[in-house]
């Protein structure tokens, strides 16, 4: 290689209704950019998930300052607003023309799990999507599932924390177990996810 041709930034998506972010999500995000030599890792909730349109987030303005709380302490890591203020539902492959558009010096890439992956040629002009974003895809160790027409990088990971087991927590308190310390106590102040 040309030692004065110029190296793309790499520049990698996660996005997400991050109800509540939790352990495992920055577990897979510092995975990312240490395995694969990410200069930028972007978390993005988001208003509403295309494929969710019938669950009912917290408000987006705690979500949001949620994820901040999370990454405060990772340098490579930001958090967006972009699909909290964009027109519902979050299609992905808008997200990442702005992205594109913003970075037009970087490969951009999207991070997803294998439950989104095996489902990738049902998303809203996935093909554009790809033309744009390299696919990382978070296995448990084995290969994600061949897709036709698409290719990924996988990412071999794991985490216990669920958001749904988070949110769903028997009063009077959630644990703390699977939740960064800033967050849980941003939760508890604000008395969100009560549980049943």
């Amino acid at each position: 290689m040309n030692t004065t041709q110029k190296l793309l930034q790499k520049v990698c998506l996660i996005g997400g209704t991050f109800d509540p972010i939790h352990l495992g999500h920055t577990y897979i995000a510092s995975k990312c950019q240490r395995e694969l030599g990410m200069d930028k890792v972007i978390f993005l909730p988001c208003r509403q998930s295309p494929h969710k349109l019938t669950k009912q987030n917290a408000p987006d303005h705690h979500r949001l300052k949620m994820c901040e709380l999370a990454i405060a302490d990772l340098p490579w890591a930001e958090v967006d607003d972009y699909d909290l203020m964009a027109p519902t539902p979050s299609y992905s492959w808008r997200t990442a023309e702005i992205f594109q558009e913003r970075y037009p010096d970087a490969q951009i890439y999207w991070l997803m799990g294998t439950d989104q992956w095996e489902v990738i040629n049902k998303w809203a002009r996935a093909d554009h999507l790809a033309s744009i974003a390299k696919f990382i895809v978070v296995s448990r160790g084995e290969d994600p599932t061949a897709v036709d027409g698409f290719s990924c990088i996988p990412l071999s990971g794991a985490h216990t924390a669920s958001a749904t087991a988070i949110r769903n927590a028997p009063k009077p308190a959630i644990s703390q177990a699977h939740l960064h310390t800033r967050v849980y106590k941003y939760i508890r102040e604000n008395k969100l996810y009560s549980g049943k």
